[in-house]
């Protein structure tokens, strides 16, 4: 793709393809829901719900986290009760409200991920199974001042001292916003792979780190096509990884923007995708992951940022166990 191509064709009306598409999709996240499902109601409950059920409620709590900011971007609703019921202490998603989106592109992008995380919502607490499944912990969409998204966006130089980030306003803001999400539940997905020792459940939590990677290549793309014409949108990028990178406890900058860099030819090479050297997505262990989403690099925090009552389940707190085994990332090609 060119420079000057648009992001993204226009999207298609609604039809037979794009059922049978999403069709496909949810018959093959309810197979698997079938088998791993006997996991957890089997003769193996015990060893489900001591250890793969772990994991998997870990990422129910983030899928919960950005199923939630898309759904009220989209249409002003927060998840309803029969898809965040379960165990632990239940709350609500606070803040935020419908976006009216400039592009409709990027409205039509939307739509997309906020099924999409629903989806992954449901389908990890049919792996969880109703006995096992967490519920919804208190998460912070909002954009007051003392909000996470604003708090992240000034620790990041975003917004100056007393001033709120609003991810619902502007099309980039909304960009920045998903930026802050995706590219972290990324990472998070690589480690969790590292807790599922049965293939079927690691087959199907790959198939989510997919889609995963798939929205934040989407995301960065945008910002970067953006940017081109607005450098303070890749700056941003740039700042909110730097921020990120203060919290993760990482000595590497793995953690990227989207800024380009020039290879030895002097042609311009992208970052959509961030990787290690070997062309590989980085790892990151449950406890750097809540660093980042409690905004709190330091260890043995339970609460804060966007869970401001912390997650529900056994993985909950930075000092969360690590994955093993995991990759180790090697130094990275790009900077941010």
């Amino acid at each position: 793709m060119s420079q000057t191509d648009p992001l993204i064709e226009a999207p298609q009306a609604s039809g037979a393809a794009g059922v049978h598409r999403r069709g496909f999709f949810t018959a093959v996240a309810g197979a698997a829901a079938v088998g791993a499902g006997a996991l957890a109601l089997g003769t193996k409950a015990s060893a489900q719900s001591l250890g793969e059920v772990d994991p998997i409620n870990f990422a129910l709590n983030l899928e919960y986290l950005q199923a939630n900011f898309l759904s009220v971007a989209t249409t002003g609703k927060t998840l309803v009760a029969a898809d965040t019921s379960g165990t632990g202490t239940a709350g609500a998603a606070n803040g935020g409200r419908q976006k009216t989106f400039a592009d409709p592109a990027l409205a039509s992008i939307a739509q997309e991920m906020a099924a999409d995380a629903l989806a992954h919502v449901k389908f990890l607490r049919a792996q969880a199974s109703t006995v096992y499944a967490v519920a919804q912990p208190a998460i912070d969409l909002g954009t007051g001042a003392t909000s996470a998204f604003s708090t992240l966006a000034r620790a990041a130089g975003l917004v100056g001292a007393g001033a709120g980030f609003d991810p619902y306003g502007t099309d980039n803001d909304f960009l920045l916003g998903l930026y802050m999400l995706k590219d972290v539940s990324v990472t998070a997905y690589a480690g969790v792979l590292g807790f599922l020792g049965t293939p079927t459940t690691a087959e199907a939590v790959a198939g989510i780190l997919q889609v995963e990677a798939e929205h934040a290549a989407t995301v960065r793309l945008a910002l970067y096509r953006r940017g081109l014409t607005l450098p303070s949108l890749i700056d941003a990028t740039e700042a909110i990884s730097n921020y990120r990178d203060t919290l993760d406890g990482t000595t590497s900058d793995f953690d990227q923007g989207v800024r380009p860099t020039t290879n030895a030819s002097g042609a311009t090479v992208a970052n959509v995708a961030p990787l290690n050297g070997k062309g590989q997505v980085f790892v990151r262990t449950p406890s750097q992951v809540l660093n980042i989403l409690y905004l709190n690099a330091a260890t043995s925090i339970s609460t804060g940022g966007f869970f401001p009552a912390g997650l529900n389940g056994t993985i909950k707190t930075t000092a969360a166990p690590t994955p093993t085994p995991t990759p180790t990332p090697s130094a990275s090609p790009t900077a941010g």
